[in-house]
């Protein structure tokens, strides 16, 4: 497929076969993630990769409950991967007091969507969740805190794929030339 066939097809999944992942396929992902441009070069991105059943299974309840249970779909899919950012870059700090903008945020959102993209090219299906509990990730994977939770991608093999288009805007709603229009 060409990138903007890959970009068309894209869809988030919401339901997996129990089919595993192969660690190659994940690898590749991962490495397109890897090559994502950041601010400053400052590479904020982490992934853990959870593909142990079992693991897996522990996080899921942890972050998929309560006021977070609408993400529990997520438990189906053979891998989660956690996206985590490196909190220690001066880049980001200086830019987020100066500008008021978390640069570390639009670069791991640059390097999961690099992630999603290999995924699909591959054949394989994901859904971006952001809608998850800090607390229950980081205390069942005693993660430091020096990293930052920020997403968790889920992947696999799709058991269905929403039918149709994308339903978006149109182009002349969205993007202008040389003046903000509307």
């Amino acid at each position: 497929m060409t990138l903007d066939e890959i970009i068309r097809h894209r869809r988030s999944i919401r339901r997996y076969t129990p089919q595993p992942v192969e660690r190659e396929k994940i690898l590749a992902c991962l490495e397109a993630a890897r090559l994502a441009p950041s601010a400053h070069n400052a590479q904020p991105w982490r992934f853990l990769v959870i593909d142990e059943p079992g693991l897996k299974d522990q996080v899921a309840e942890k972050a998929f409950t309560g006021i977070y249970s609408s993400c529990k779909f997520a438990a189906q899919a053979p891998v989660l991967v956690l996206l985590l950012a490196e909190k220690d870059f001066v880049a980001n700090r200086l830019a987020r007091v100066v500008q008021g903008t978390q640069f570390y945020l639009l670069d791991l959102g640059i390097a999961g969507e690099h992630f999603v993209l290999k995924a699909e090219e591959l054949g394989l299906s994901t859904c971006w969740i952001g809608w998850f509990s800090l607390k229950g990730v980081r205390k069942v994977l005693k993660i430091p805190r020096r990293y930052r939770p920020v997403a968790i991608i889920s992947l696999g093999y799709a058991a269905s794929r929403p039918p149709g288009d994308h339903i978006r805007k149109n182009l002349e709603e969205v993007a202008w030339f040389n003046r903000v229009e509307g």
